[in-house]
C-alpha cells in the first residue's frame, strides 16, 4: 500500500498563519502586557521560554480568536501550542469534505473523539468554535477531565456540545471509551510523545535552549506536563500501535481515525501496524509549525459505499 504525504506550511484557514498581532491581542486580555516586550528586532513580542508568558498568550488567542472567555488549566499540565492544534482539525475538516461534495460539514451533528482531551480541552475548543462540531474528549487523568469539564462550563458555546469520559486502563485506548452505539466523524489525538520523564525533560531543555540562544543545565517546562502528556512506556510508538489495533475492533463506530505522528522515524513501524489491521485507506498529512514538523496519519476501515452512506448522514 502507498502512503503519500501532503507537503505543505499551516494551512490555509488557519488564523494564525501571521505573526501575532499583540495590539489586537492586548485589547482581548489587557493583562498580557505584563509579558510582552520589544525584541531586538524592535518586535512586540513574549518570552516562550517563560510558562506564565506561554499560558497568558494562550488565553489571549483563545479570547480573540476563539471567544473562550473562561479558560484556565492546573499548575504543571500541558500548555499546548494553539496554532499547531487549529491546524489538525482544519485538516480533518478537508478529509470530511472529500466525503462531502467537497463541502465542509459543520454542526454539532459532526461530532469527534478526542482521545486525550489533557487538562486544556483544547481541540474541542477549536472545532466547536470554527465548525460548530461536538466532540467527546477521554483522558486517563482525573484532574484532566475536572479540569475540562470546568472549561467546558464556563463557557456557554461548549456547554452540551462537549463531553468528558475518563479512561480506566492504561492499556486501553478506545476500549472503554467507545459505546457499542456511538457514531464519530473522526478521531484526534496527540500521543505521549517521550519513553520516559528524564526523555521528557531533556528534550524541553533542548527546546528552551532553541528559544533562548543559551546554555541551559536545567529547563522547566515551558508548555508544562505531566506523565500521561508526555511520555508513557514505549513512547508514541507504542501508544499508536495500540491504538491502531484497537480502531479495528470499531471500525464501524467511525469514518477517520487520526493521529499526530512527531518523529518521522517511528513512521515505518506505524505502517507496519496499519498494514497489520488493514485499513480501507490510508493517508499521511505532513504539518510544519516553525521548525517543528510533525505528521497526521488518518485511516479508515469503511468502504467507499460505506462512506457514502455515512456521509450522506450528515445532510439530516
Amino acid at each position: 500500500m502507498a502512503y503519500k504525504e501532503h507537503k505543505k506550511s499551516l494551512h490555509p484557514r488557519n488564523f494564525h498563519n501571521n505573526r501575532y498581532d499583540f495590539p489586537q491581542l492586548l485589547k482581548s486580555l489587557p493583562k498580557l502586557k505584563n509579558y510582552v516586550f520589544k525584541n531586538k528586532y524592535d518586535e512586540l513580542s513574549i518570552d516562550f521560554s517563560n510558562a506564565k508568558a506561554v499560558l497568558t498568550l494562550n488565553k489571549a488567542l483563545l479570547s480573540h480568536f476563539y471567544d473562550i472567555k473562561e479558560w484556565s488549566i492546573p499548575d504543571g499540565y500541558l500548555c499546548p501550542p494553539i496554532p499547531g492544534r487549529a491546524d489538525y482539525l482544519h485538516y480533518i475538516a478537508d478529509i470530511l469534505a472529500k466525503s462531502n461534495n467537497n463541502k465542509i460539514p459543520k454542526g454539532s451533528n459532526i461530532k469527534g473523539l478526542d482521545i486525550g482531551i489533557g487538562a486544556n480541552c483544547i481541540y474541542p475548543i477549536i472545532g466547536n468554535s470554527v465548525y460548530g462540531w461536538s466532540f467527546v474528549g477521554s483522558d486517563i487523568e482525573k484532574e484532566s477531565i475536572k479540569s475540562s469539564q470546568k472549561i467546558i462550563e464556563s463557557n456557554n458555546s461548549l456547554k452540551g456540545n462537549v463531553h468528558c469520559r475518563i479512561q480506566t486502563s492504561h492499556d486501553n485506548i478506545f476500549t472503554g471509551i467507545i459505546k457499542e452505539n456511538d457514531r464519530f466523524d473522526f478521531t484526534l489525538c496527540n500521543p505521549p510523545f517521550h519513553k520516559s520523564q528524564e526523555q521528557a525533560q531533556e528534550g524541553n531543555k533542548r527546546k528552551v535552549q532553541n528559544l533562548t540562544k543559551q546554555v541551559v543545565k536545567k529547563a522547566s517546562l515551558n508548555f508544562g506536563g505531566k506523565s500521561n502528556e508526555l511520555w508513557c512506556k514505549g513512547g508514541e510508538v507504542a501508544f499508536i500501535k495500540t491504538m491502531i489495533k484497537q480502531s479495528k475492533i470499531y471500525s464501524k463506530n467511525c469514518f477517520w481515525f487520526s493521529t499526530i505522528v512527531s518523529k518521522k522515524d517511528n513512521l515505518k513501524f506505524i505502517y507496519d501496524t496499519l498494514d497489520y489491521v488493514k485499513p480501507i485507506e490510508i493517508e499521511t498529512i505532513k504539518m510544519k509549525h516553525g521548525q517543528k514538523i510533525s505528521r497526521i496519519i488518518i485511516w479508515t476501515f469503511l468502504t467507499k459505499e460505506e462512506q457514502k452512506q455515512w456521509a450522506s448522514k450528515w445532510q439530516d
